[in-house]
């Protein structure tokens, strides 16, 4: 009689995973209903944060500014046992971690209000829109349990464009193009001897290996194109219908794309990146959460700052706070203007560093044509134009609608847009997108939100720039006093929420410290 076996599930999937690999024993899973399709609402972080403040403190601690840094500043120290007020001088809370949702009003300095009238699920983070792995962000996202998604942030469907160039091409084809033509010139040099006194032979030979592969060159060492640079049809039953052959050497250089095609090689442009779900302001909503919103004072400009004796004094129109420290978090260039006893050395460092201008705008259509007939799933379009960036978003696909960004550009581009009135900066992104994506760019729009960062109240810039990272930005690392300063403003991360995470740590450490020291 022949002995009958059964395989249990587990038996099943390991022999899947050490036939198939992680990937087949996943899909199996799936199919057997034993992994989950997504992350569930009810997330729980799997692990606390690296970082916390050891021993428990007793001290009031006032905290200016309710953006990212002020609010990571009450999270850590509240952690820690400390009393925390928060004055927001803004009506709302998370500083340039802004998401535009139906219904949102979006006020500006000398300008007119804007109401945003996107449908439902669509969503425009008009601030900062992705997060590197590396960054602490993440690490707070975990601990917090705010769940995550990729951010498509390097994609070789998206477009290239210059004003060098007839038409626009995909990013796969002006790379392609680019590295090949490089490659030829290079593989070429060293073969006629050009680079002999800097390679061995041996050296030489495996230069040569590499360049033929990085630039997909031939056996004669040229590049004539290849199906790197992507097809006007692509292969499926037949062999597809490859595009035109690339242009010359000249026309490739004339056309400018370098800067388009390197955008992503910085150490922070990480690839992928992530975003929250449902929008990047679930960190400031997870944040709060966690503080209490009885800590935070929104409607409360701060008019004054004193070092007292044993404490520090803020004041704001309705009365004053008094606290053993302050942590000011509010961008510099609006520090610099509070009345304050900090001294004249603060004042003359606060006042150095120069805020930039930024600018966004959000564009609504009531279809998704760039993935239906572009078949661009997230990712960047890259241009020299004024619009400098489109972004297409990395959530909601196949859905009805959704937003893009029609631009996100910074300096003299974004104080261009900030003069003009938002109808005016609409139809001027419109025309710049026209070129990239034809008519129904300009035709299909359903609505739009555009917001000039250094034109927006209580903030006044998208970030600064120091002109050395010596004298002033040394100094703003010290206490004046009892009152502190955090922001990325005070970091080598400007402009990334990581920056103004890693500047509140770096605050409350210090205050923490001292409480101890002193008790």
């Amino acid at each position: 009689m022949t002995e009958r076996r059964t395989m249990t599930r587990r038996a099943l999937l390991v022999g899947v995973g050490a036939a198939g690999g992680a990937g087949a024993m996943f899909a199996a899973m799936g199919a057997l209903g034993l992994a989950p399709d997504s992350q569930p609402s009810d997330y729980v972080p799997p692990q606390p944060s690296d970082f916390s403040l050891k021993g428990k403190g007793a001290a009031k601690v006032v905290i200016i500014g309710a953006g990212v840094a002020g609010l990571t500043c009450a999270y850590e120290l509240g952690k820690a046992g400390y009393d925390c007020t928060v004055l927001e001088a803004a009506d709302r809370v998370g500083g340039r971690n802004l998401t535009l949702r139906g219904g949102d009003r979006l006020p500006e300095k000398d300008g007119p209000d804007q109401t945003a009238g996107f449908g439902e699920g669509v969503y425009f983070n008009a601030g900062p829109g992705r997060i590197a792995q590396w960054m602490i962000a993440m690490d707070y996202c975990r601990e917090l349990g705010v769940p995550l998604e990729v951010f498509v942030n390097n994609n070789a469907s998206a477009y290239v464009y210059t004003r060098g160039m007839k038409a626009p091409v995909r990013a796969r084809t002006a790379r392609a193009d680019l590295y090949g033509y490089i490659a030829e010139l290079l593989a070429k040099a060293s073969h006629a001897g050009a680079l002999n006194r800097r390679l061995t032979a041996e050296d030489r030979e495996r230069l040569s290996e590499f360049l033929r592969r990085f630039g997909d060159l031939g056996p004669d060492l040229s590049y004539r194109g290849s199906g790197r640079r992507g097809f006007a049809t692509y292969p499926a039953i037949g062999d597809g219908v490859p595009l035109d052959p690339p242009a010359s050497l000249a026309e490739v250089l004339s056309a400018g794309t370098g800067r388009a095609i390197t955008m992503d090689f910085g150490f922070e442009q990480a690839a992928p990146m992530f975003q929250p779900v449902g929008g990047m302001d679930a960190i400031v909503t997870a944040l709060v959460r966690a503080v209490g919103h009885d800590r935070i004072r929104t409607g409360t400009p701060v008019t004054g700052i004193r070092n007292l004796p044993d404490g520090v004094e803020v004041t704001h129109p309705g009365g004053a706070v008094r606290a053993d420290y302050c942590v000011a978090a509010l961008p510099p260039h609006l520090l610099a203007r509070l009345p304050h006893n900090l001294g004249a050395q603060v004042t003359a460092a606060l006042r150095t560093p120069v805020p930039v201008a930024a600018g966004k705008i959000g564009l609504e259509y009531g279809r998704r044509w760039w993935e239906t007939e572009d078949r661009i799933y997230g990712g960047v379009t890259e241009t020299d134009l004024d619009i400098t960036h489109i972004w297409y978003p990395s959530y909601g696909y196949h859905a009805q609608s959704g937003l893009l960004v029609g631009y996100y550009n910074t300096e003299k581009e974004a104080e261009l847009y900030g003069r003009l009135s938002p109808a005016e900066r609409r139809s001027r992104a419109l025309t710049q997108g026209k070129k990239i994506h034809g008519e129904k760019y300009r035709a299909e729009l359903r609505s739009s939100v555009s917001i000039a960062w250094h034109r927006q109240p209580h903030i006044e810039g998208g970030w600064v720039r120091w002109p050395s990272y010596e004298g002033a930005f040394t100094l703003l690392q010290r206490p004046a006093g009892r009152v502190y300063f955090a922001g990325d403003w005070l970091t080598h991360l400007i402009a990334w929420q990581a920056g103004a995470m890693e500047s509140a740590r770096k605050a409350v450490t210090a205050i923490h410290e001292r409480v101890l020291s002193t008790s």
